[in-house]
């Protein structure tokens, strides 16, 4: 009878401690509600919203000193020294020439725009001046004033000369066309003894097609017979001077 008595007993006893630590176990694994188990392991905790947004995180990827690589003053400054600086504008060239070629006896200068909108230099002489009437034989004071231009259009290389030779509208057309013409030619010829090449010359004749003046009166057809010398950038000088 002892012996039931203490088997009853100890078992009453076993299965009182296997239910206090059940209950242990479940509470340490879901929390309490005191906040213990919520820290430990939980994906909403703390410690996981400092790991993906953390400020480490944030200059690492975005951080001044790749901007200052990507976008530094001394990238840019390698390029831009690159950049050749342009020379004299053509409009100070021409405009320079033409107040030294001013002093040239006999002649008028004044500076004009070309087809392409620059600038140039046109040169009036007077008929009178380069030849005998009639004729289109150039007298010593024409050589002379134009020797003086060829001085000036030496530190001109970059440039090239058109020729056009004025009558008045005595006579027939035919004989006016054809003296107008020599005395382009004779003009330009001369320019090329003293040494400008040939390849920047061109000459033609104009008649009475393109008065300046009068034809009716003295003074107006003396006026009309001239030589216009025009002095203008050729491409090399254009590009130049952009």
């Amino acid at each position: 009878m002892k012996k039931i008595l203490t088997f009853l007993l100890c078992a009453s006893l076993f299965l009182t401690g296997c239910g206090n630590t059940s209950k242990m176990s479940k509470s340490a694994i879901m929390g309490d509600g005191s906040g213990v188990g919520a820290e430990i392991g939980s994906p909403g905790g703390k410690d996981t919203k400092k790991s993906a947004k953390g400020r480490d995180t944030k200059k690492s990827t975005g951080s001044k000193d790749t901007k200052k690589t990507s976008g530094s003053k001394d990238t840019r400054s390698a390029s831009a020294g690159t950049v050749r600086s342009a020379g004299p504008s053509i409009g100070d060239i021409m405009e320079n020439k033409a107040a030294d070629m001013a002093g040239i006896n006999g002649v008028k200068v004044e500076t004009v725009k070309d087809s392409k909108g620059y600038e140039a230099i046109k040169l009036t002489f007077d008929s009178g001046i380069l030849f005998a009437t009639g004729q289109y034989t150039l007298n010593q004071a024409a050589k002379e004033s134009l020797s003086e231009f060829e001085r000036e259009m030496r530190d001109l290389p970059e440039t090239n000369i058109v020729v056009y030779g004025h009558t008045d509208n005595t006579g027939t057309a035919a004989a006016n066309e054809r003296v107008s013409l020599q005395r382009a030619k004779a003009v330009a010829d001369y320019l090329k003894s003293l040494g400008i090449e040939a390849s920047r010359i061109v000459f033609e004749g104009k008649s009475f097609r393109e008065p300046i003046a009068d034809n009716s009166t003295a003074e107006g057809r003396r006026l009309n017979r001239r030589v216009e010398v025009f002095v203008y950038a050729n491409d090399i000088m254009i590009r130049n001077s952009r």
